[in-house]
């Protein structure tokens, strides 16, 4: 879990260099975080200092989401075992990276709910991997940023507090943007093996403090969701 200096991203291993040339990406390339960089930069509320635990903490956490989101080979992760790894939401059965994908991949198991279909806003059930990317970066354009508030235990077991944020600059679901910052925060677990891959993660968090927010906007049956013009591999998440 050391401190990565690495070309193109200040926060993020594995995604440029010799490792990654046969890297299987999701969107044909690998993923520029400019933006969400400096919105991370211009928004947090913490900046630990070099070489903390916080810091290494808030690196692999950027670099496992990255991975999720955009590599699709199992075996070209590089933060997790392929065959140990185990994934819960809120105290739900842990779950397989295969079983992770055929809910999805990342929204969908994010925000897997137990509501019945009809009071779903965001429905994981019957959502794609680029639908629901497509839904999440044109309603935050600038991308959904994440720090660490807090680190309660270091590996093998790491327990943090995050907060997530952005700002709704584009319409999500027929909700138009509202221009405003939609916050969540949460705890996680993270399980580390001997060689630091993560083989087990638990997420405790609202996920209606994140559709909350994303359904303020004035709803209209003729809302366009398109985003601005731009390579859906260029857009982020955290």
């Amino acid at each position: 879990m050391a401190s990565p200096t690495v070309e193109g991203d200040k926060y993020r291993s594995h995604i440029y260099g010799e490792a990654e040339k046969n890297t299987k990406w999701r969107w044909g390339a690998p993923p520029n975080y400019d933006v969400v960089n400096k919105l991370f930069e211009e928004g947090r509320t913490k900046i630990w200092p070099p070489g903390s635990l916080e810091e290494k903490v808030q690196n692999l956490v950027k670099t496992w989401e990255m991975e999720m989101f955009h590599k699709t080979g199992f075996n070209d992760y590089k933060t997790v075992d392929p065959e140990k790894y185990r994934f819960s939401l809120n105290g739900r059965p842990l779950i397989s990276l295969e079983e992770k994908r055929r809910l999805g991949g990342g929204y969908n198991s994010l925000l897997q709910t137990s509501l019945p279909e009809e009071y779903r806003c965001y429905n994981p059930d019957v959502e794609t991997v680029d639908s629901a990317h497509q839904a999440f970066t044109t309603a935050f354009p600038r991308g959904f940023a994440l720090e660490i508030l807090q680190v309660y235990s270091g590996p093998p077991v790491i327990v943090y507090k995050f907060r997530h944020w952005g700002f709704m600059e584009g319409p999500f679901k027929g909700h138009a943007p509202t221009r405003e910052m939609v916050e969540l925060y949460g705890m996680a677990i993270f399980e580390l093996d001997e060689q630091m891959r993560i083989v087990k993660v638990e997420f405790f968090y609202d996920r209606g403090e994140l559709l909350g927010g994303l359904m303020k906007g004035e709803s209209s049956a003729n809302s366009i969701e398109q985003g601005p013009s731009s390579c859906p591999f260029l857009r982020n998440t955290g």
